[in-house]
């Protein structure tokens, strides 16, 4: 029997949409390389599946080879495999998944969002229709190519996908007055909050957050365990001075951490972009927060607001005015409890 069909949804967007749930398995886990999702089809049901687990491990093609060999290998020659993203074509630290898909006698390819790199874009298609397969791109495309923005804005500029992160009062405040706790949203919006690092490569602060907050910048929430590498901690400082007994110094992570001193943030993304870093996370403060929205350095926004009025204290975003007002779209509101969470994508004036 054919898949069903809902919301008119062609049998390729169908198996596609499997591929995605495969793919999103690897988010935050394979930097520098893109997450990808693959499923073998034949005889209109799914005979392997796979995603890529690691930078240096096998690619999602090979893994769904691998799975259809060990559960469906007589119907592997002649079937059809739906992959994310255009199979990569050149040999890096893992074989060319064009080749593997050749000898592994699949007569028909559908992939989704097409290679970001220049040098590498279409070359599957040139390869696979030489050997006698069949290629069809540009299924559910968008998102597809969804998955792998931080991937496709690092490969093209060398600079990395930046999530800005904030939660401040309903004054636009991110500390309260003195003697109260530091905290301003609640326990479960900073707990969402904290699950963002399991997509980053890099988490950054400034110096007063350290001074002030001493945070651990670790996994946790549910993401410890979860094969994630702990992205790196990185401090941005103009003066040096940071207390040594701060967890960010002393934890089993501390290895982890790095201090970039004297450094402004488009400084510092490059020169993490440069060491393979894809994605970055900026937890704070409103100094940083303001630079990275005046040097239009932001990607994407997670904003987390309290029903709290705190008449003071350091503003989400601190430094000189904006030149003008910045609009998300793609917007989603979510209530964490008596929370509230804004997520988009900045629209640069």
């Amino acid at each position: 029997m054919p898949p069903p069909i809902a919301n008119r949804e062609t049998p390729d967007q169908h198996w596609m949409h499997l591929a995605i749930d495969q793919a999103q398995q690897g988010v935050g886990l394979t930097s520098p390389n893109p997450a990808v999702g693959a499923v073998i089809v034949a005889q209109e049901k799914v005979i392997g599946r796979g995603y890529h687990h690691k930078a240096g491990e096998p690619h999602a093609e090979v893994e769904a080879i691998r799975d259809a060999q060990k559960t469906n290998p007589k119907l592997l020659r002649g079937a059809t495999i739906y992959v994310t993203l255009e199979p990569c074509s050149t040999r890096g630290r893992t074989g060319p998944c064009t080749e593997a898909i050749k000898a592994a006698g699949i007569k028909r390819v559908v992939f989704g969002a097409h290679d970001p790199n220049p040098s590498h874009l279409d070359q599957a298609r040139t390869i696979l229709t030489q050997a006698g397969i069949e290629v069809t791109s540009g299924v559910l495309e968008a998102e597809c190519r969804e998955i792998i923005r931080p991937f496709s804005k690092w490969i093209t500029t060398g600079m990395p996908y930046v999530i800005a992160k904030a939660g401040q009062s309903l004054d636009g405040r991110i500390t309260r007055p003195a003697g109260e706790s530091s905290w301003i949203t609640n326990d479960a919006a900073r707990a969402h909050g904290r699950r963002l690092r399991m997509r980053v490569d890099a988490i950054i602060v400034g110096a007063e957050t350290v001074r002030k907050d001493n945070p651990q910048l670790t996994l946790r929430d549910g993401s410890a365990g979860s094969g994630k590498l702990q992205p790196w901690r990185v401090v941005m400082t103009r003066s040096g001075d940071l207390p040594r007994s701060s967890h960010l110094f002393t934890d089993a992570f501390k290895d982890r951490t790095l201090i970039m001193q004297g450094k402004d943030l488009p400084e510092v993304l490059a020169e993490l972009g440069k060491s393979g870093v894809v994605s970055v996370l900026i937890e704070g403060g409103g100094v940083i927060l303001g630079q990275a929205f005046q040097e239009k350095l932001v990607d994407e926004v997670y904003w987390y607001i309290a029903p709290r009025l705190c008449g003071g204290g350091q503003p989400s975003l601190a430094g000189p005015a904006l030149p003008a007002s910045i609009e998300l779209k793609d917007v989603s509101v979510l209530s964490i409890g008596d929370n509230v969470c804004f997520h988009g994508v900045p629209v640069w004036p």
